[in-house]
């Protein structure tokens, strides 16, 4: 889904395995050479949902955009939140869910712990 305020930009030669997708707000940008594995969701917004009288549904988004280094391999079904970076070259593993920036060549196999930079 990208609504008529929100602005994709992939770069060359990336991949996207099935299933995967992006859900855009305001800007998601993914550099050159990027693999996805199977499943993958990207999402540059969240539902507001601080009044508990007011439908979530009715009660808009918050938006910050994503954005996504050259060369980088997000496994199958990670998710990534609104707001962030990841660097270049970066691995993310099976499953995560990345809610944190992840600095250039790194590893990460799970979303609270970086497991080491190349």
């Amino acid at each position: 889904m990208i609504s008529d305020t929100g602005k994709v930009i992939i770069g060359d030669n990336c991949f996207f395995n099935n299933y995967c997708s992006i859900n855009c707000m305001e800007s998601v940008v993914i550099g050159a050479g990027v693999i996805m594995g199977e499943n993958v969701k990207i999402y540059d917004h969240n539902h507001i949902y601080s009044d508990a009288y007011v439908p979530i549904k009715n009660q808009g988004y918050t938006k910050a955009p994503v954005k996504i280094g050259n060369h980088c391999w997000i496994g199958s079904n990670v998710t990534i939140l609104k707001g962030i970076s990841i660097g270049n070259n970066v691995v993310v593993g099976a499953n995560c869910l990345i809610y944190k920036d992840i600095p250039d060549n790194s590893v990460v196999m799970s979303s609270e712990k970086l497991i080491y930079k190349m």
